[in-house]
């Protein structure tokens, strides 16, 4: 059945698509699965490691326990997995690879959201720092303890090729641009579309933000909504809400995939070799589109990411990650003992706290806290 798969690649998915036959395989060597292709399995591994289940606890931009119904890192996560997979289909290339880099692309996220990934690279400093895109990486290749043949889950290489959005200080590399994939590109601007729209979508829930000061500040937002206006007339406000913001996804997406055939008809991108190592991304928004994405993105951080209210909650954040830290580095026998282990083992003191305090939900450090300092 995996050659079934395998061979229905190379009958439908375009030339500059990565085939699962072709990859590069798995640092630690396995037999082929009887029925899945590498990224089916790889995409398999991912939902059932740790990491993912503990993505439903942990903060998008409102602290997990704060309400069931915004969005939290695992319903992100799960967003992004089906805008990546549907704008590979529009582009005919791999949907199972590029759904399994979607799937773990935060899987090394922090409790708390990016003020719970800034506090803990603050602290890291002198240590490399802390990057949630390498701390996916570290998860998959390290901290996963599944298998016993092997750490991590032993995902293939254009997988995890596929989590590195850049290179930083960590690695002892300046930040540059990654040779990379249209799979990979795929998965990137999905993710924007994923927290530009979803984001909008929990500040109106929320109360934080208001529809008529959108309207006036946010392009984006008055185009969708003259335009579902002529289509619906009568329309409640809570309905006609969930349809600007549906339209205001497809039109990102359809943005996109434009833009994307355009610029691969532009520079001849026929084969895998063509966008390898080619210095632009394939996979982008129009000029046109890449302004009104500019514009909502400065509302959100001037209206919403900043407002005092999710302040609030990631200054709370923050101090408890901070005195988590704190504790663990001071006192290492806070730390459970598959941590304290490692300690001294090419693995500093640091990176281990580090590691353990960025594996929690927002919970659960919220438990730890509590248990230690109460």
């Amino acid at each position: 059945m995996r050659e079934y798969f395998e061979d229905l690649e190379y009958k439908i998915l375009a030339g500059y698509a990565i085939k699962s036959r072709n990859s590069r395989g798995r640092e630690y060597p396995e037999s082929d699965s009887v029925n899945r292709t590498c990224f089916q399995r790889d995409r398999d591994r991912i939902i059932h490691s740790k990491a993912f289940r503990r993505l439903k606890h942990k903060t998008q931009v409102f602290i997990a326990t704060e309400s069931d119904h915004y969005r939290s890192r695992l319903v992100h996560t799960l967003e992004v997995a089906q805008l990546s997979r549907h704008l590979a289909r529009l582009l005919m290339v791999n949907e199972d690879l590029t759904e399994s880099i979607a799937l773990a692309h935060d899987l090394g996220h922090t409790p708390f959201g990016h003020c719970g990934e800034r506090i803990l690279n603050k602290l890291m400093k002198d240590q490399g720092g802390f990057e949630h895109n390498l701390q996916s990486l570290r998860v998959v290749d390290e901290l996963e303890k599944k298998y016993p043949g092997f750490p991590g889950l032993n995902l293939s290489y254009e997988v995890r090729h596929g989590l590195i959005k850049h290179i930083n200080s960590w690695t002892g590399a300046e930040k540059k641009p990654l040779s990379t994939t249209i799979e990979a590109q795929i998965c990137n601007i999905a993710d924007e579309i994923a927290y530009n729209s979803h984001d909008l979508d929990d500040g109106l829930a929320s109360g934080i933000l208001r529809e008529e000061d959108i309207r006036k500040h946010v392009v984006i937002w008055k185009d969708a909504e003259k335009e579902i206006k002529s289509r619906y007339v009568n329309t409640k406000n809570l309905q006609l809400k969930r349809l600007i913001h549906s339209l205001l996804i497809n039109m990102q997406i359809n943005d996109v995939f434009k833009k994307t055939k355009e610029n691969l008809k532009k520079f001849n991108i026929e084969t895998l070799e063509d966008i390898q190592y080619f210095e632009k991304n394939i996979v982008a928004f129009s000029l046109e589109m890449s302004e009104k994405i500019k514009d909502l993105r400065k509302y959100l951080y001037n209206n919403f990411y900043t407002s005092s209210s999710v302040y609030r909650m990631n200054k709370k954040g923050q101090d408890i990650i901070c005195s988590l830290f704190e504790a663990f580095t001071n006192d290492e026998k806070l730390l459970p003992v598959d941590y304290r282990t490692v300690i001294g083992k090419g693995v500093s003191r640091e990176r281990v706290c580090c590691d353990y305090i960025a594996g929690m939900t927002d919970t659960y450090a919220q438990q730890e806290y509590s248990t230690i300092f109460s």
